[in-house]
């Protein structure tokens, strides 16, 4: 089963860093947030993407191109030209990085990737956050429901304290500290999709998360997985810093046991 990630926005409000590079690109640890959720999937046996670049995708697929050759020891005769790997370690992943526009909405890049699918059923998230999804308790609980889409669903850590007053006499009553349960229900990607989605696409021209979301939900073929675990974005320098000092503490929820480092 393919996972396509939406990799082609400008990130706005990272502007910081999204000035020199996509979005996606930016690195926790010394690595890209793709690479970080590329690598929960393939945690779980899902070793085939489809990239949908956009804006500086020439970087994203620059960073593949260079991959295997950066993750190995090399030895090379100048002489002859002949270049033989001595050792590394490298993901046995299959990318497909393919160019979708640099305005092109949500909707139309996963309409341009159509012809790269097989299969029935395939995965799609954002190229901007992480978290410690179920995948397969999330392709169970869509193939349970049988609807064409399934999208996961969180209520965020809340980011501010809530506050209760006592609105006739202006005086706070009491004060919650980032409650998350406080928080409303937010799609965070990590989604799972049967062909039929494409025809909700229809010409491309809107967000994905508009249109054809809606009109999924008005003909009841779209399911929500609650997710109860870590999940975060990457909007914003402080976000950034957040997942950067999560994985130097060793708490980062997002990267397997087994692969830690």
């Amino acid at each position: 089963m393919k996972v396509v990630i939406l990799a082609g926005g400008k990130g706005t409000r990272i502007a910081e860093e999204s000035a020199y590079r996509p979005k996606p690109m930016v690195e926790i640890g010394g690595r890209p947030i793709l690479w970080h959720i590329m690598n929960w999937y393939a945690s779980f046996g899902y070793t085939e993407f489809i990239i949908c670049c956009g804006y500086k995708g020439q970087m994203i697929k620059q960073y593949f191109l260079d991959y295997y050759m950066k993750n190995s020891s090399i030895h090379i005769n100048l002489k002859t030209g002949r270049m033989e790997r001595l050792s590394g370690s490298v993901e046995p992943w299959k990318v497909t990085l393919v160019n979708t526009g640099l305005e092109t909405l949500t909707a139309g890049r996963l309409l341009q990737v159509q012809k790269y699918m097989d299969g029935d059923t395939f995965m799609l998230t954002y190229g901007d956050g992480v978290g410690d999804i179920d995948i397969p308790e999330l392709l169970n609980f869509h193939r349970k429901s049988g609807k064409i889409a399934t999208i996961s669903v969180t209520k965020p850590e809340g980011r501010f304290g809530a506050v209760k007053l006592d609105e006739s006499s202006g005086l706070v009553s009491g004060f919650r500290e980032k409650a998350r349960l406080d928080q409303s229900w937010a799609n965070i990607g990590f989604a799972v999709f049967s062909s039929d989605v494409f025809q909700y696409l229809g010409d491309g021209s809107s967000m994905l998360e508009k249109e054809p979301y809606e009109k999924l939900a008005s003909d009841r073929q779209m399911a929500a997985y609650l997710h109860h675990g870590f999940w975060s974005p990457m909007d914003t320098i402080r976000d950034k810093k957040y997942l950067e000092q999560m994985l130097k503490s060793g708490n980062a929820p997002w990267i397997p046991a087994a692969n830690y480092f």
